[in-house]
C-alpha cells in the first residue's frame, strides 16, 4: 500500500501547505493525566421536602480505544500521532473509488485479547457493518463497524478505587461489559476561526479502534473514571492500545440519566469525547446534577448529545441524539464474516497457524493483570493498598520500586515512602516519565542504604536526594563527602552542643522537669540546626534528656 499511499498524499499536498500554515504547532506535548476524581458523595444536594425519593444517577460508557499496530485497519497507511497532516493516507482511506478494505490481523488479534482480560465471550464468527453518518472528516460517508455480531460479547470489569473517611479503604466493583467492536476511526476536522473555515487531517481516519461498550452499572462520576483508568491499565499491560488520553488513544462518552431507585430508568444524555478520567468525573456529576435540577423544576430531559467545557466545568448541548434508524446500517458487502479459531485443531484444512486468529494461542500470552499484580504487590511486600495503586499508576514505576528493593537492605514499608512521594513527587513536578528519572534505582538504593548503615539522618537523605536529581551522575556518597553532609560522629562535639541548647533555654529545661516532655522535641530541633541536620537524632535525644532530668 505504499504507493497508493504516496499517490494519494500529493493529491492532499495543497491541503497540508494550507493546514501547516495555519497550524504549525500541530504536534501535541505528552502530559501526565491525573487520574484523580470527585468522589461520588459530592453529588448529593439538599432535596425539597415534596420530593418522595432521591433521585441518582446512572451511568454506562462507550470506551474507544486506538489500538496499537504499525498501519490501519483496512489499509496498509502507517499510524503516527505527530505525522504531518494527510501524509499518511491511502487511496482507502481517502475513499477514492475502487478501493477495497484488507482487514489487518494485529488489530483482529488485539480484540480478542482484550476481550480475553475481560471475561468476554469471543464470537468465532463475527460482520461487519456500515454505519451511515455524514461528516467531512468521513470521506465515505459511513464508517465500518461491527453492529450486527461484534467480535466479543458478556464480559466484566472489576475496578477498585479508594474510600472511606481517610481514603485508604478499597471499593471494589463490577461494570457489565456488553460488547467490543472493531470499527474504523474518523479523520480530525481542524476549526480556523480566524477564516471561518474547517480543514480536515485524514491521518487519523481508518485507524484501527476498540469500541467496549458498557452497562449503565455506575452511578457517579468516581465510580465511572475508576473503571476507565483500569480499563486502561488493562489495555497498557496487554500492549492493545497505548491509553495515551491527552493524544486521543482513549476516548470516553458517557451515557446519563437519573432515576429513583426501583423505577424504570430516565432519559438520557450522551457526553462524547471526554479525554481525561478527571474530567470525566466532572462532566458526570455535572450532568447527574444538571439533570436532577431540570426534573425537580418540572422540566424534561431532553435525549441529546452533549459535550463537556473543561473551563466552566458544564456540559452544553451539541445535537439531538441520532437513533439507529439515523446511521442505516447494512452489512459491510466487501468483506466476508470474521472467522476466529478456538484452538489449532478447529483450523479448517489448508489454512496454516500464520493465517488465523487462534483464542488458545492469544489466552496462553497474556500478561498478569493490573488487579492480580496489585494483590500481589500487597501480599509480597506487606506494603498499604493504597501504595499498590499509587505504583500501578504510572507506567515503569513497579520495576523501579523493585529494583530498589533487590539493591538494599531497606524494608518495603520503608522504601515505599521514597519513591511513591519523593521520586514520584519529582516526576510530577518536572511532568516527567519514570524512565526520564535522573535518579536510577540504584542510585537511590545507595543513598537508602547511607541512611540505614547511619551515615546520614532522614533529613539529610532527602537534602542528598535534591541534589542527586540536580546533579546527574553523582552519587549519595560523592555529595555527602563533598558537601560534607556525614552524621557528626564526635560525641564530645554534641555533647558540648546540647549543652549549649540547653544553657540557651532555660524555660524549656524548666517546662521538661515539671513533665512536660514533649517540649524535649524542641530542643532536638534546635540541636539539628546547629549541626545542619547531621546529628544522630536517637543520640541527640539521650543526651537531652541526661541534661534536663
Amino acid at each position: 500500500m505504499a504507493a497508493p499511499s504516496v499517490a494519494a498524499s500529493e493529491l492532499l499536498y495543497n491541503m497540508n501547505s494550507r493546514i501547516s500554515t495555519l497550524y504549525p504547532n500541530v504536534l501535541c506535548m505528552i502530559r501526565r493525566i491525573s487520574t484523580r476524581s470527585s468522589r461520588c458523595h459530592s453529588q448529593a444536594q439538599p432535596r425539597a421536602k415534596s420530593v418522595p425519593q432521591q433521585l441518582v444517577g446512572v451511568v454506562g460508557l462507550e470506551i474507544h480505544a486506538q489500538i496499537n499496530s504499525k498501519t490501519k485497519l483496512f489499509s496498509g497507511s502507517g499510524v503516527c500521532f505527530s505525522a504531518p497532516p494527510n501524509s499518511l493516507v491511502s487511496f482507502f482511506d481517502g475513499s477514492l473509488p475502487g478501493t477495497l478494505p484488507a482487514l489487518n490481523r494485529r488489530c483482529v488479534e488485539a480484540a480478542v485479547m482484550t476481550g480475553l482480560a475481560l471475561n468476554c465471550t469471543i464470537n468465532k464468527k463475527s460482520y461487519f457493518d456500515r454505519k451511515h453518518y455524514f461528516y467531512a472528516d468521513l470521506p465515505a460517508g459511513y464508517q465500518i463497524t461491527q453492529q450486527r455480531r461484534p467480535i466479543a460479547v458478556d464480559g466484566t470489569l472489576t475496578y477498585s478505587f479508594l474510600g472511606g473517611k481517610k481514603r485508604s479503604d478499597v471499593i471494589r466493583k463490577v461494570a457489565t461489559i456488553k460488547q467490543i467492536q472493531l470499527e474504523q476511526d474518523s479523520g480530525k476536522s481542524l476549526h480556523d476561526d480566524v477564516h471561518s473555515q474547517t480543514l480536515i487531517d485524514l491521518n487519523r481516519a481508518g485507524v484501527g479502534l476498540m469500541e467496549v461498550v458498557m452497562e449503565p452499572d455506575m452511578s457517579c462520576g468516581e465510580e465511572a473514571a475508576a473503571a476507565v483508568r483500569e480499563l486502561q491499565l488493562i489495555l497498557q499491560a496487554l500492549g492493545t492500545c497505548q491509553g495515551n488520553m491527552s493524544e486521543g488513544q482513549l476516548r470516553v462518552d458517557a451515557n446519563v440519566s437519573v432515576h429513583r431507585p426501583g423505577e424504570a430508568l430516565g432519559i438520557r444524555t450522551e457526553v462524547k469525547n471526554i479525554n481525561s478520567s478527571r474530567y470525566l468525573a466532572r462532566a458526570i456529576d455535572f450532568e447527574i446534577q444538571r439533570q436532577i435540577d431540570v426534573l425537580q423544576r418540572g422540566g424534561v430531559v431532553q435525549n441529546e448529545t452533549r459535550a463537556y467545557d473543561s473551563k466552566s466545568g458544564e456540559t452544553i448541548p451539541m445535537r439531538d441524539k441520532e437513533g439507529l434508524q439515523d446511521y442505516r446500517f447494512m452489512p459491510e458487502p466487501n468483506l466476508p464474516p470474521l472467522m476466529v479459531y478456538e484452538d489449532n485443531a478447529s483450523l479448517p484444512a489448508g489454512v496454516e497457524t500464520s493465517q488465523a486468529v487462534v483464542v488458545q494461542s492469544l489466552r496462553e500470552g497474556l500478561p498478569v493483570l493490573p488487579s492480580v499484580k496489585r494483590d500481589m504487590l500487597v501480599q509480597t511486600y506487606d506494603i498499604l493498598p493504597e501504595h499498590s495503586f499509587t505504583l500501578l499508576s504510572e507506567d515503569g514505576l513497579v520495576d523501579y520500586f523493585e529494583a530498589v528493593l533487590k539493591a538494599t537492605k531497606k524494608e518495603p514499608r520503608k522504601v515505599i515512602g521514597w519513591v511513591t512521594k519523593e521520586l514520584l513527587g519529582q516526576l510530577n513536578q518536572k511532568d516527567m516519565s519514570v524512565s526520564q528519572s535522573p535518579v536510577s534505582p540504584l542510585a537511590l538504593a545507595e543513598l537508602l542504604e547511607l541512611q540505614e548503615t547511619g551515615h546520614v539522618s532522614s533529613s539529610v537523605a532527602k537534602q542528598v536526594f535534591q541534589e542527586m536529581w540536580r546533579s546527574a551522575g553523582k552519587s549519595a556518597a560523592q555529595i555527602i563527602q563533598e558537601q560534607d553532609l556525614g552524621l557528626v560522629s564526635d560525641t564530645a562535639q554534641l555533647h558540648s552542643i546540647c549543652q549549649k541548647v540547653v544553657d540557651s533555654h532555660p524555660d524549656k529545661v524548666r517546662a521538661i522537669r515539671a513533665g512536660n516532655k514533649k517540649v524535649l522535641n524542641n530542643l532536638m530541633g534546635l540541636v539539628q540546626k546547629e549541626t545542619k541536620g547531621r546529628a544522630d537524632p536517637v543520640l541527640v535525644r539521650a543526651m537531652l534528656q541526661e541534661k534536663t532530668s
